[in-house]
């Protein structure tokens, strides 16, 4: 939690059915992405990395450490590591609610420190 803030600001992205709250210097130069489909009631969540295969993906809040796996996947944009949260999982409102900022552990990628700002809450939200 005393570890410095990644640089970048949240960016939130409407859309139906799908939303986005996005972290980087620009949506273009995003680290790491939340997106809300409403369709499926998923949340992923997605960070930039050069990774070919899937990785461990570690989430740390104030209240709750997890591990997932996240998978490589490239749509449009860069590549990334992704794993699929349903919107209701616990560990999302850890996120949400974290003091200060949370921490996005992936193998083969430098850790981030991130903000808990309203845009977190809002793609969560967008899902449930």
């Amino acid at each position: 939690m005393d570890a410095p803030q990644t640089s970048g600001d949240w960016t939130y992205i409407s859309g139906n059915p799908v939303s986005y709250a996005v972290f980087g210097s620009s949506q273009q130069a995003s680290s790491f992405v939340m997106r809300c489909d409403r369709t499926t009631r998923t949340v992923s969540l997605g960070r930039s990395s050069s990774q070919i295969s899937p990785q461990p993906m570690q989430i740390f809040t104030e209240t709750v450490t997890r591990l997932l796996t996240a998978s490589p996947r490239r749509d449009s944009g860069p590549t990334m590591l992704a794993a699929e949260l349903p919107a209701a999982d616990s560990l999302l409102d850890a996120m949400a609610i974290s003091k200060g900022r949370f921490a996005i552990e992936t193998g083969g990628e430098r850790t981030l420190y991130l903000p808990s700002w309203a845009e977190v809450t809002r793609v969560i939200e967008d899902c449930r």
